[in-house]
């Protein structure tokens, strides 16, 4: 009798062995952020509106027509004064631009972001295992990551990954990679860089499409470190609940719309089709559709499901009830969306591609001010700053303190290819916004009064010009 106990429960306690494995080795795969450092450039970089001014100016290749479009475009773009420009615009050398103004514009980011957030956390960098980069428009040789790897003297058998041409959708698609790394290797401290490198991607052509570039892009980076540690579960800022990345590159509309290229006269710039809205709007609806199920509530779920019955003679899926999305230079807008994302979302994370970027995600989403309000004073205080632009989002509102522990952000971003990718971030402790943040100097400050730009008050007598030779200009432009 006893034999045959012990032969039932082996297979019983072996079983259970294996449900506790599983379970174990699941709690080593999770993806924690311990802490992350966005970039400030120093002050002399800032472009107010009398150097931007000059900038535009000093172009040989624009007229008025050039000049009005510009102004329109800066106007409407919800950028303020206070954003960061590469050093070679402020020396006159935007048009001619060395490979060195691009390195030195990565290694000052890299060393400022990077000293400070290992200072912080007391980390060594002899104890990170994986280090991804992603600058999408420079790569050199040796590459930025092993620029990283001889600075700090990171170890020999360290995971490098270093990811050009993705675009601002990037530092997701670099947190997918330390994601998966993770569910194969347990105990590990991973470093993510993200950035863009604008000093050799000026565009000094006229081509309108090509100059909307320079009017948008702004200097900036952050660096994070992630971990799967379990021991430092406890010091974590942010767990990751989901990722899901759409990639529309095999459809040709949506391979060039958002491309990098030279223009007639053989200026490189990067170009914006007018298949971008249409691109955009594909790629942001199937993003949707696949993590909406992973972020909502089920009772959510069965609401839509229910509508969606009801309606489903003149709705054919949860596609088309996203309708048409309407952009234009990157810009999408949308109607409402039938899915209320607010019962699985408490923050909404959108990518700075532009002021009507922010807007049209707001309408397709039903997002109140509130929730846009960190995308739109990211905008204006620090502009596109490309694949860092989420993270400036976050900082702010980390230096607001709106994080509480269990509260979930979900993340939202763009980029060429064209893809869009979206997380999910779970907060595991209530941020309160006293460790060193780069906006800490100016969030008493926000949201300002008044979002209204500059350029119109000072350049609006451009419009009633119509001979650019008879034209007083100012002194300050001359």
């Amino acid at each position: 009798m006893d034999l045959i106990t012990l032969l039932t429960l082996l297979p019983a306690l072996y079983l259970c062995f294996l449900i506790w494995n599983l379970f174990d080795q699941k709690r080593d795969q999770e993806c924690y952020i311990l802490d992350y450092q966005c970039y400030k450039p120093s002050d002399d970089r800032k472009l107010g509106t009398e150097f931007c001014g000059r900038v535009i100016k000093r172009s040989q290749s624009l007229g008025l027509d050039e000049y009005k479009f510009l102004l329109k475009a800066i106007v409407s773009s919800g950028i303020g004064e206070q954003t960061y420009a590469p050093r070679n615009v402020f020396d006159g050398r935007e048009s001619t631009p060395t490979l060195t103004d691009g390195i030195v514009e990565m290694e000052e980011f890299f060393n400022d972001s990077i000293e400070k957030l290992l200072s912080r956390t007391g980390v060594n960098p002899s104890e990170i295992d994986v280090l991804v980069v992603n600058i999408s428009m420079l790569a050199v040789l040796p590459s930025l990551s092993s620029r990283i790897i001889n600075k700090y003297k990171l170890r020999h058998d360290i995971k490098v990954y270093n990811l050009t041409g993705m675009g601002c959708s990037a530092s997701l698609i670099s947190l997918d990679i330390v994601k998966n790394i993770f569910k194969s290797q347990r105990n590990k401290l991973a470093l993510l860089v993200t950035s863009e490198s604008l000093s050799p991607n000026w565009y000094s052509g006229n081509e309108r499409s090509m100059i909307l570039a320079n009017c948008l892009f702004r200097c900036g980076g952050c660096v994070i470190l992630l971990t799967n540690k379990r021991t430092l579960k406890h010091k974590s800022m942010f767990k990751l609940k989901c990722l899901v990345r759409t990639h529309h590159g095999a459809r040709d509309e949506a391979y060039g719309c958002c491309i990098q290229k030279e223009d007639e006269q053989g200026r490189l710039g990067f170009h914006l089709g007018k298949t971008l809205p249409k691109a955009a709007t594909r790629a942001f609806i199937d993003n949707l559709r696949v993590i909406s199920p992973k972020i909502l509530p089920t009772r959510e779920l069965l609401r839509f499901f229910v509508v969606y019955l009801i309606k489903k003679i003149t709705m054919l899926g949860i596609t088309n009830n996203y309708n048409t999305l309407k952009a234009s230079s990157g810009v999408i807008t949308t109607t409402k969306s039938p899915l209320n994302f607010k019962t699985g979302v408490d923050h909404f994370c959108i990518h700075t591609g532009g002021k009507a970027v922010i807007d049209g995600i707001g309408i397709s989403l039903d997002l109140a001010e509130y929730d846009l309000e960190p995308a739109r004073m990211t905008l204006h205080r620090f502009g596109n700053t490309s694949a860092s632009s989420l993270w400036y989002v976050l900082a702010y509102m980390e230096a607001k303190k709106r994080l509480r522990k269990g509260e979930r952000v979900f993340m939202i971003s763009f980029g060429a290819g064209f893809k869009c990718n979206s997380c999910l971030w779970e907060v595991m402790r209530d941020l309160k916004g006293d460790q060193e943040n780069v906006w800490a100097d100016c969030i008493d400050n926000y949201p300002p009064k008044s979002l209204s730009n500059p350029f119109m008050e000072k350049y609006s007598w451009i419009n009633d010009v119509e001979d650019e030779s008879t034209a007083e200009i100012p002194d300050f432009l001359k």
